[in-house]
């Protein structure tokens, strides 16, 4: 009888229990979980990744995790450290001067997005769509207005003795821009470049060790330019309501840099990762030129007016991505050894 009674209240207490289970409200699952490797400043909170993500996983349901790793070379050095264990799904910001090598290492995948048809065929950088661009932007010198009456409008205008100490660049061998800056010097000066940096160091306030800490130094008003982005006024003008800083075009033309976006082979969610590229190349445009103050790869975007200020180069310099693999080692050195003596 002990027992019977036992049961019955058993059977009672777990009744409710397997009715309330019944009832309750299961939560959707994921469809998956990306790693995306990206830049640091693509991650840092200033920077348009996060929101981005938070936008993407509201619309996808796709949870992302976000993953800050070094500048575009050392995010191609990491993924081939991890080769034989992979763990990221994509990869942004390789740039175009890394497609060689990044072929050589056969990471990634195809991908010809629906995105691609308004995106203009010049920043169709990679043919076989291992990397597709997602934002572009120009090298140039900034100025400061209120001491520079007359920019100059080329190389060869940076070595007139009236811009002693004047110039703040970056060293190529620890920035992205310096090296932009190197590599807009031999394409505009071929075999002849190194005379030109021979011929500017009396110019030159100080070489910095990168863009934040040059950039810093000018704004401070240590010296009236600096080597950037023909949209680095963009910045000042949303940000400081100042038209005060502005970039010069050169005549021989502006060295370009398109940051490009892959999906590694190794992914388990290759699906997933296509629709993140998309999300990359269409809704997330806006979020990614205001955020990094470059020029959205998709026509379709409408930009804000500060965006007016920043002037188109014509033309866009780019040295072939072999050629840069095979000379870059070549080109430091030689760098190296003429601004050190």
């Amino acid at each position: 009888m002990l027992k019977r009674y036992i049961y019955l209240i058993l059977a009672l207490f777990f009744i409710p229990l397997a009715l309330f289970g019944r009832g309750a409200k299961e939560e959707p699952a994921t469809t998956a979980y990306l790693t995306v490797y990206a830049y640091d400043s693509f991650v840092s909170e200033w920077g348009p990744g996060p929101a981005i993500v938070k936008e993407f996983e509201q619309k996808s349901g796709i949870k992302v995790n976000l993953v800050s790793s070094g500048t575009g070379g050392q995010l191609l050095t990491r993924l081939v450290l991890e080769k034989s264990k992979p763990k990221a799904d994509v990869v942004i910001g390789i740039t175009n001067e890394l497609l060689h090598e990044t072929y050589a290492e056969d990471l990634l995948i195809s991908y010809e997005s629906e995105a691609l048809k308004d995106i203009p065929s010049f920043l169709h950088f990679d043919p076989k769509y291992t990397l597709l661009p997602f934002n572009y932007g120009n090298y140039a010198f900034v100025y400061d207005s209120q001491k520079v009456k007359e920019p100059p409008k080329s190389f060869d205008d940076l070595l007139d003795p009236k811009w002693k100490k004047s110039l703040i660049l970056i060293d190529p061998r620890t920035s992205n821009v310096g090296m932009g800056l190197l590599q807009w010097t031999i394409a505009v000066y071929k075999e002849e470049y190194l005379k030109w940096w021979e011929a500017v160091k009396p110019n030159v306030l100080t070489i910095a060790d990168g863009w934040s800490s040059g950039y810093g130094l000018f704004t401070q008003g240590e010296a009236p330019l600096v080597i950037s982005y023909t949209t680095s006024p963009i910045y000042h003008i949303m940000n400081e309501g100042t038209e005060r800083y502005q970039a010069t075009l050169f005549d021989s033309g502006n060295l370009g840099v398109i940051e490009g976006a892959g999906i590694l082979k190794s992914s388990k969610n290759i699906e997933q990762a296509k629709e993140f590229i998309d999300f990359l190349l269409t809704d997330a445009q806006l979020e990614i030129a205001v955020a990094n103050v470059m020029y959205p790869v998709n026509e379709k975007v409408e930009l804000p007016d500060a965006f007016d200020w920043a002037p188109k180069a014509n033309p866009s310099l780019f040295l072939d991505s072999e050629e840069i693999a095979q000379f870059r080692d070549k080109w430091l050195n030689e760098w190296t050894e003429v601004v050190s003596r």
